[in-house]
């Protein structure tokens, strides 16, 4: 299978304050594009160490801005055209419906029922016009699958999450309590996963 050179998002304003952000389209904070310079760096050492042509790989990212402010930090870095990539919808971040702008805080008081359901649950449990983490692995299974050759991808820590679980690497318990770094290359390859920084 393909090796896929995944990279979540710098940091939004909202990371900051700990709000939901889903489908809200949040910009890059300055330490947001910061972690996209790195991430560039450290993907550099990556393609130098494993042989790889810059230029030949495929880049695809998340359609959500954060998503596509860092890609284009990442190819700006690594000395490519910016815009040229390609984006899929199946990379976007986990919905969080009626909680998205909140803090976990809010989100409780606002919906206890919900929230304390999700906390026993978090892959099977979303809030009102939301997404389950168990949606979010069938299309990062399906997005995965049509992968042909090595790839480097943008997205989410949900994202994240959920191909994990759906190549096998994590339980649904144990990825929903895994904290996604950002500035970071996490590399999907041979069914195992490693993270560089």
């Amino acid at each position: 299978m393909p090796t896929i050179y995944f990279l979540r998002h710098g940091e939004t304003e909202w990371n900051a304050l700990g709000r939901l952000q889903g489908a809200r389209d949040i910009p890059l904070n300055a330490r947001g594009r910061e972690q996209a310079v790195h991430a560039a760096a450290v993907l550099a050492d990556l393609f130098k160490r494993d042989g790889k042509d810059k230029t030949a790989l495929p880049y695809v990212s998340s359609p959500l801005g954060r998503a596509r402010m860092t890609m284009e930090l990442v190819r700006g870095g690594l000395g490519l055209p910016p815009d040229d990539y390609s984006l899929d919808d199946r990379l976007r971040e986990i919905g969080y419906g009626v909680w998205e702008g909140l803090t976990l805080a809010e989100s409780e008081a606002t919906d206890p029922g919900v929230y304390a359901n999700r906390l026993a649950d978090k892959w099977t449990v979303a809030p009102a016009g939301g997404e389950t983490y168990a949606a979010v692995q069938l299309r990062m299974l399906d997005w995965y699958e049509s992968v042909l050759t090595d790839t480097v991808a943008v997205a989410h820590g949900g994202t994240c999450r959920a191909l994990m679980v759906a190549l096998g690497m994590e339980t649904p318990a144990s990825a929903a309590e895994l904290y996604i770094e950002q500035g970071a290359v996490y590399v999907f390859r041979d069914g195992r996963l490693a993270r560089y920084s």
